[in-house]
């Protein structure tokens, strides 16, 4: 069980899905259970079209960045790489508008929490106090989720 004062991070995914392919929720749900998850790891899935689709309770600690599950909140939007493969940020129109209005909503209730992309939350390798771009684990969610939404 979660506690809400604990919540330190809104951690912003991409389902590393090319853009010229369709991820639907009930799919990623279907292989994280296939990986050995009780349901998807993230809280939330945003699909291309713009849906917003619960998919974790927000009670349930997440499974989606290795040691800050008990402190975050996982949302996950349908995209990430451009058709050749490489990291894009591939988020449509109402993907960023149903994303900023869904983190409006979590900074509301849990307002202490940062909102960060997964590669965010890397281990700082040189120990310089930031996570520099060469020490990244993955480019999700292929875009500056801290830039775009500092002013939440």
């Amino acid at each position: 069980m979660m506690n809400p004062e604990n919540i330190r991070y809104i951690v912003v995914h991409c389902s590393a899905t090319r853009s010229n392919a369709s991820y639907p929720a009930w799919l990623l749900e279907s292989d994280h259970i296939k990986r050995g998850y009780k349901c998807a790891g993230y809280h939330y899935y945003i699909g291309r079209n713009g849906s917003i689709v619960p998919m974790r309770p927000l009670s349930m600690p997440g499974a989606h960045v290795r040691g800050y599950n008990y402190c975050s909140i996982g949302v996950c939007y349908e995209g990430g790489l451009a058709a050749d493969g490489y990291p894009c940020d591939t988020r449509t129109a109402s993907q960023k508008r149903s994303l900023e209005r869904l983190l409006r909503q979590l900074k509301a209730r849990y307002p202490l929490a940062m909102v960060v992309g997964h590669r965010d939350l890397s281990p700082d390798r040189n120990g310089d106090g930031k996570v520099s771009s060469y020490e990244w684990l993955k480019a999700c969610p292929c875009f500056d989720a801290v830039k775009e939404y500092a002013q939440l």
